[in-house]
């Protein structure tokens, strides 16, 4: 792996930081300046703007365990990377709740946005595609060094294809132009990752599971 690809990688999410003043400003206009009707509560909006908040939290979670648990450079600089980056997008998903008036918590199962209603059971804390079970937050934070760097390429590959996943559901279901455009933004970022991930893991004698 080289560090021109790590720097890209750290550049990219360098951009979507910058980008975030405008990105919210632009929605209030997607959602209200032009005609176009605010989402509704039940929307694909709303749904993915919920799901994909809870959905990064635990990447960020993730990302500050195992950069207590290595002293490798590159994996630091990647899980700081994906920190600042997921959360910054979060807040941002939740701020456009708070600006389309509608609760950041909804009665309806995880994912029913996406006409999966009923299959995302939140087995041992998994509440949607990708996400990592407590056990295996757990297991994280117990290991060290080239075991914990492994885990957690292994846990936030399988992190990334969920999230992508849900992404592309809000490009085809979302109707607000800047949130279907962040969406498009995390799906090709997120590949891309995964691909480093990859190559990360083939370093250290491992895959994806």
């Amino acid at each position: 792996m080289s560090r021109r690809h790590i720097g890209w990688v750290a550049s990219a999410a360098a951009a979507v930081l910058v980008a975030a003043g405008a990105i919210t400003y632009a929605v209030a206009e997607d959602s209200g300046g032009s005609g176009t009707a605010t989402p509704g509560s039940e929307s694909a909006d709303a749904g993915f703007a919920r799901d994909m908040a809870v959905h990064h939290q635990q990447a960020v979670e993730m990302s500050y365990i195992v950069r207590d648990r290595t002293e490798n450079e590159e994996v630091r600089r990647l899980a700081y990377d994906i920190a600042q980056t997921q959360a910054n997008q979060r807040g941002m998903l939740l701020g456009w709740l708070d600006l389309w008036g509608l609760p950041k918590v909804s009665a309806e199962p995880p994912m029913t946005w996406m006409g999966m209603r009923g299959t995302a059971e939140g087995e041992d804390g998994a509440l949607m595609p990708g996400m990592a079970t407590n056990t295996e937050l757990k297991k994280l934070g117990s290991l060290s060094g080239r075991q914990a760097e492994i885990f957690y390429l292994q846990l936030m590959t399988d992190h990334h294809k969920g999230g992508v996943h849900m992404a592309e559901g809000c490009v085809a279901k979302c109707t607000v132009g800047v949130e279907k455009r962040l969406a498009q933004g995390m799906v090709e970022a997120q590949e891309s990752e995964i691909e480093l991930m990859a190559g990360m893991l083939k370093e250290r004698g491992a895959k994806a599971r």
